[in-house]
């Protein structure tokens, strides 16, 4: 039995091919962390993460690096949710995402939600560098807790730099342990989904997003760059989902 927990690092590269389209010199699977090439669309590549293991469970350190070049375009989603589980390794768990996008690559990063179990913790923390002229658009959710349950202990930091200036750094802590106030109505009010999503588009410079409530739960926010902000809570994961879709669809076509 591995006491120490496990150590997994995944990697994919896109780049063009040539041909109008874009292929993967990388992809490279570690551990429970298993990426797997399926059919894309058109100069698209897509890659679905596919959790080999259960976990990450107490005392893993699990990473996945994507790299995006010039001209690429690479979407990233998940084959289910990912549980964030307690193990038989004190302390908590850690999931690692680093993303780079190069000028004139685009970048979808849509993985299923993570789902933080009872007993767990976990700190999530996710990285996107882009180049000015980069494109991507980022998907973050997390569940607190299975139907009924009460939530494991969950920290996620979102850090997003466009041409080496900083534009978002945000980071939530929840469940038994974190900073008090969590729960209450000035950060989730009693509700047990978050979600974030982030657009980054040239296109951003000229036609700014302006900011405003996207209905009840959702908000979306201009960030000093070509970039914006969608913030949305809601009961549950189906609803959550929902209210990102719909603020996804108010942006229009990525080509924008």
């Amino acid at each position: 039995m591995n006491t120490a927990g496990v150590r997994a690092v995944a990697r994919v590269r896109a780049c063009p091919d040539g041909r109008g389209g874009t292929c993967l010199p990388v992809l490279e699977s570690d551990g429970p962390l298993a990426l797997r090439r399926t059919r894309g669309r058109g100069a698209e590549a897509q890659v679905l993460l596919v959790g080999a293991m259960s976990g990450p469970l107490g005392g893993d350190r699990l990473a996945v690096r994507a790299d995006v070049r010039p001209g690429a375009r690479l979407r990233v989603g998940s084959a289910a949710a990912t549980l964030a589980l307690p193990g038989q390794q004190a302390g908590e768990a850690r999931y690692d995402v680093r993303l780079t996008v190069a000028d004139g690559g685009e970048l979808h990063w849509l993985p299923e939600q993570l789902v933080s179990v009872r007993g767990s913790e976990l700190l999530v923390t996710t990285r996107a560098d882009l180049d000015r002229g980069a494109r991507l658009v980022l998907r973050e959710e997390q569940v607190l807790g299975r139907a009924g349950e009460e939530p494991g202990r969950l920290t996620s930091r979102l850090t997003v730099r466009i041409a080496g200036r900083t534009v978002l750094d945000q980071q939530l802590a929840c469940g038994p342990g974190a900073p008090g106030g969590w729960d209450g109505p000035a950060v989730l009010g009693g509700l047990r989904a978050v979600g974030q999503l982030v657009v980054v588009r040239p296109g951003f410079e000229d036609k700014p997003v302006t900011a405003r409530a996207l209905g009840e739960g959702a908000a979306v926010l201009p960030l000093p760059g070509p970039a914006a902000l969608v913030t949305a809570v809601a009961p549950d994961a189906l609803r959550l989902r929902r209210l990102l879709d719909g603020a996804s669809a108010l942006f229009g076509p990525a080509s924008d």
